[in-house]
């Protein structure tokens, strides 16, 4: 299987990627909260049933992102924060197209993984850049934390008012994919690996807190 390398830019650019990474984790967090009234008579299920949108991306990220931060450590930050990614832009399309309150539930469950882009993007950034930029680099990225999170409910107000809930999801896709692109060709692999074999039954039954 061929590989891509990531091609020549400008030091800040990767920096800039990683940080939108973390944007779209934080953002998709919050995108879903200012239509959570309006879920059960979208989707004719009871309010209490309504408040799985959000708490089933919550427990799917408490669970999701040691295991993806260990297995970062590895097999390669890079491809982990990719396949993060790749789980976040298909959950947005299942609960786009699903057009039942499961599918909605299913795809905002594989949203959670995307919590893991956090620790890996701040772990990659480390490996990655020298130690006099690490700072700037981090803090920047914790930065666009909050932004992500203040933006995702007025951003999610508009949406839906113009193009309904779906667009939602279109719009976390639609990111997720190019922010897929993006890592491919802009961010350098980790060099770095933690020798071991992976505990896949102890992951699986790892609990949610």
């Amino acid at each position: 299987m061929t590989r891509t390398a990531p091609v020549r830019v400008h030091p800040w650019v990767p920096i800039v990627v990683l940080a939108l990474c973390g944007m779209l984790t934080s953002l998709q967090f919050t995108l879903a909260i200012p239509v959570l009234p309006m879920i059960p008579e979208l989707l004719s299920v009871s309010p209490d049933d309504a408040s799985w949108v959000v708490t089933a991306t919550l427990l799917t990220s408490a669970v999701a992102t040691p295991v993806i931060a260990r297995m970062a450590d590895m097999y390669g930050k890079r491809r982990l924060l990719t396949t993060s990614l790749a789980v976040l832009t298909a959950g947005s399309v299942v609960a786009a197209l699903g057009g039942s309150f499961p599918a909605l539930i299913a795809g905002r469950a594989m949203q959670g993984f995307s919590a893991a882009l956090i620790p890996v993007g701040i772990s990659l950034l480390r490996d990655a850049l020298p130690k006099e930029r690490i700072g700037a680099a981090v803090a920047l990225m914790s930065a666009t934390l909050g932004t992500g999170s203040a933006l995702g409910m007025p951003l999610s107000g508009l949406l839906y008012e113009h193009l309904g809930w779906e667009s939602l999801f279109w719009f976390t896709a639609a990111g997720g994919g190019l922010l897929i692109v993006a890592v491919r060709m802009v961010v350098p692999e980790s060099p770095l690996r933690v020798p071991g074999r992976f505990d896949i039954v102890g992951a699986s039954s790892c609990p949610p807190c």
